[in-house]
């Protein structure tokens, strides 16, 4: 054990002194060889060879990072509301009505279409150019006006919006009962 303990001495000693590139002197101990920097009665002068330094590799220089290659979304090149038209009138006693998107390309997978009702997003977004509004929609963003807006928009997976129609202006009018005149 004794002797695996001065052979690694003696390495660590060797790489110590070889990284100073200093004279190392080898004389004999009880134990077996001793290396030292400081010359003794018998010691006799180590010729080493030069130290084995590896110059680490430098990399090329970078080019700021490109984005990953995600999947891109396509490029909607139209996205309209075709129905109700703009100008059109709705009759509606509830405020259900339908409402029909002109898309090109068709929708993506991963992609929504969301409905701005008098510039209210609706709650919920949709998978399908045919689209009912419902009495629920229509309480929660309706004006109280006659005249109201539509607006489409293409969302992302994240919310952000691929694309968006032009607004579109439409009336809506409930049935009354006429009092007849007596």
């Amino acid at each position: 054990m004794k002797m695996h303990r001065l052979a690694a001495l003696a390495l660590s000693l060797w790489g110590t002194l070889v990284l100073g590139q200093g004279t190392i002197y080898e004389s004999k101990g009880a134990s077996g060889p001793v290396f030292s920097d400081r010359p003794s009665p018998g010691a006799k002068e180590v010729a080493l060879p030069p130290p084995n330094v590896v110059a680490p590799e430098v990399p090329p220089p970078t080019q700021p990072a490109a984005p990953a290659a995600v999947e891109q979304a396509p490029h909607y090149k139209k996205l309209a509301i075709a129905s109700p038209a703009s100008g059109d009138t709705i009759w509606t006693n509830t405020g259900a009505f339908d409402i029909q998107v002109e898309l090109v390309p068709a929708l993506r997978e991963s992609d929504r279409i969301e409905i701005k009702l008098d510039g209210a997003v609706l709650r919920r977004a949709f998978r399908s150019s045919a689209i009912s509004i419902t009495e629920e929609d229509w309480q929660a963003a309706a004006a109280e006006d006659v005249e109201h807006t539509l607006q489409a928009a293409v969302v992302d997976g994240k919310g952000a919006i691929l694309a968006e129609s032009p607004v579109v202006s439409f009336y809506a009018h409930r049935a009354t009962k006429k009092r007849r005149a007596r």
